[in-house]
């Protein structure tokens, strides 16, 4: 049932964008007819500072993570009486109660749609980017989830940013590394081949060379699928290119690790298999 209110909300494309409000309209942006509004109005409040300090340290985060289920339940026509609740916990001084948006910010798209989450949804997922790593990690694990809701031009526009994922504030964290990986092997079928050549590859080569095995196994998953994808696109440059880059940098590489590299993207996916049945 869930999945089909979503999927219904997700594709209502006749409800009203609009979030300017004359000072009257302001008056009444909070009022809605679907639930009580007295509860309503409770659930906004949970952004008091001073509730925070009377009742409970944790109640913002508690607001943030329902706050998916309170703009389902409401609808995406009520979005403008959550708003403003939501860019403020968006802007919350503890990194905990941001890091619980990062992490729903892709369910969040999915039921406010692709005008309202490019409008209102973009710029905090755009801040998120450039959070800590706690919250980095959020909005990364669901990347292909967020990203394949947005239209191709503005998809197009975190190509760019993609490779900033490769530094973190602890240069140890080698699970942040490894989920980059993995949403990469995803992103391949958000975009074309070319971007792809130019965009991933080189992040996919920088991962290949990590220094924890963890995240190269992954890695070397990502080259042969890249492999695949190129190979079956209409331009047969790009995977000739590509193929001739893994040969010089891993197969006649001077260490062994670079050589062994080679052999384990060839064996993961069968590569040549693939290349020449």
């Amino acid at each position: 049932n869930m999945d089909s209110t979503l999927h219904y909300i997700h594709n209502d494309s006749d409800l009203s964008t609009n979030s300017s409000f004359s000072p009257e309209e302001e008056r009444k942006s909070k009022v809605q007819d679907v639930v009580p509004q007295a509860l309503l109005d409770q659930y906004l409040s949970m952004t008091d500072p001073s509730r925070a300090q009377t009742v409970d340290t944790e109640i913002a985060k508690h607001c943030a993570y329902s706050l998916p289920g309170v703009a389902l339940t409401l609808g995406r026509q009520n979005w403008h009486c959550l708003k403003d609740t939501y860019e403020t916990l968006a802007s919350d001084m503890q990194w905990k109660v941001r890091r619980t948006l990062a992490f729903s910010i892709h369910e969040l798209a999915v039921i406010l749609g692709d005008q309202l989450t490019a409008g209102d949804l973009v710029p905090v997922f755009n801040g998120f980017l450039k959070d800590l790593d706690e919250v980095r990690i959020g909005v990364l694990k669901h990347l292909h989830d967020f990203l394949k809701l947005l239209h191709l031009d503005k998809r197009r526009e975190y190509l760019y940013q993609l490779q900033e994922f490769l530094v973190t504030d602890n240069s140890r964290n080698w699970r942040f590394r490894a989920e980059l990986a993995e949403q990469l092997i995803l992103l391949l079928d958000l975009y074309s081949a070319r971007d792809i050549y130019d965009y991933l590859r080189p992040i996919a080569f920088s991962l290949c060379a990590d220094k924890v095995s963890s995240v190269r196994w992954i890695s070397y998953k990502l080259v042969s699928e890249m492999v695949k994808k190129l190979y079956t696109a209409s331009t047969s440059t790009f995977v000739v290119n590509l193929m001739n880059e893994l040969v010089e940098k891993f197969c006649k590489c001077r260490k062994w690790s670079g050589r062994q590299t080679f052999v384990f993207i060839c064996q993961v996916k069968c590569l040549f298999v693939h290349l020449f049945g």
